[in-house]
């Protein structure tokens, strides 16, 4: 797991490896400026540090499967003594874990 200064090391040689950016300002286009190129180092090593900590909850819900299918999944263990559900979420854990 990266911190949020070694993402930001490497926002910033993504930015500097795709640079001159440009912008549009009143149909003129320009250049970033070093405030602009500072802001996107920010804003990209945030991005990346988001999706470093957040990601695993749209990995676990995908994999999780309907609210349906999970109830279906506990009666069926309920009726046949087995551990399917409690199993399936063992493993959707286990595969999308949550970061330190």
């Amino acid at each position: 797991m990266a911190t949020l200064e070694e993402l930001t090391v490497e926002a910033t040689a993504e930015i500097e490896a795709a640079k001159p950016l440009k912008k549009q300002v009143n149909n003129e286009v320009m250049e970033l400026t070093e405030a602009d190129y500072d802001q996107a180092i920010i804003d990209l090593a945030n991005t990346k540090w988001e999706t470093q900590q957040f990601s695993y909850i749209q990995a676990r819900e995908e994999a999780y499967g309907s609210i349906g299918d999970q109830l279906d999944m506990q009666y069926k263990d309920l009726v046949d003594g087995t551990t399917v559900w409690k199993d399936h979420i063992a493993k959707v854990k286990s595969d999308n874990p949550k970061p330190a």
